[in-house]
């Protein structure tokens, strides 16, 4: 069955909001007393019966609510790319992965120093729809190199992929994801030994993420899905 979005589901009886009733109405054309499930992106979701079938609109009557439970947090921290459709592509599939927050920060050798995160929460929202899941992420950006470490320290796991002949160990291999993990992903021009150094200063352990040079946003997937096969 659908999963579609609204903030509030305490409420018996609420109003979606029109974006939601236009693709509820007009494009899967239900009718009244249809019934799809809504999620408030916090773990809870419920059945939801179609009262007034109003495109601009939509009455429904809530039911049947129970809350997922939530998975430990599992955390990205990338360095935005130039090219902003691979940031949003890369939003999408680590919402469908299963992130927890997403933090963007500016790098030495970042090639986007200005970044908008509108369209990134709409990419997070449809994919938390279409992959199914209760959990909408936390996005934030963009972020000084300091203040992201301020941000990791939060976490129990705490990652920086470095390509460097020294470092060996994979994230496979060392990550602890008992309570939380975060990993930290540079710009294509990857992080400065400066950077390294600041992020060791501060707990973060370098990882590998195998012998290929990975461009930004693979690299960051293949972190994410590392994580979430530890996570099973």
């Amino acid at each position: 069955m659908d999963l579609y979005f609204h903030t509030d589901l305490e409420p018996d009886v609420t109003n979606l909001e029109e974006e939601e009733s236009r693709h509820l109405i007009k494009v899967l054309r239900k009718k009244e007393g249809d019934t799809f499930r809504l999620t408030n992106g916090k773990g809870m979701i419920c059945k939801a019966t179609i009262l007034t079938a109003n495109p601009k609109r939509c009455e429904v009557a809530l039911s049947e609510r129970e809350t997922q439970q939530a998975p430990p947090p599992m955390a990205l921290a990338i360095a935005p790319t130039k090219n902003m459709d691979r940031i949003e592509w890369l939003t999408e599939k680590a919402v469908e992965i299963g992130v927890e927050a997403l933090y963007f920060f500016d790098s030495e050798h970042s090639e986007r120093r200005v970044l908008k995160t509108d369209r990134l929460e709409r990419k997070a929202l449809s994919a938390m729809k279409q992959s199914l899941t209760a959990f909408l992420p936390r996005i934030e950006g963009l972020m000084s190199y300091e203040e992201m470490l301020e941000k990791a320290a939060s976490y129990k796991g705490k990652y920086i992929a470095w390509i460097d002949e020294d470092v060996h160990d994979h994230l496979f291999d060392i990550a602890d994801f008992e309570h939380s993990c975060i990993v930290l992903i540079g710009p294509e021009g990857d992080f400065t030994p400066e950077e390294v150094e600041k992020a060791k200063g501060a707990g973060i352990t370098p990882v590998s993420l195998g012998n290929k040079r990975l461009r930004t946003e693979t690299a960051a997937l293949a972190a994410l899905h590392t994580l979430s096969l530890l996570n099973r």
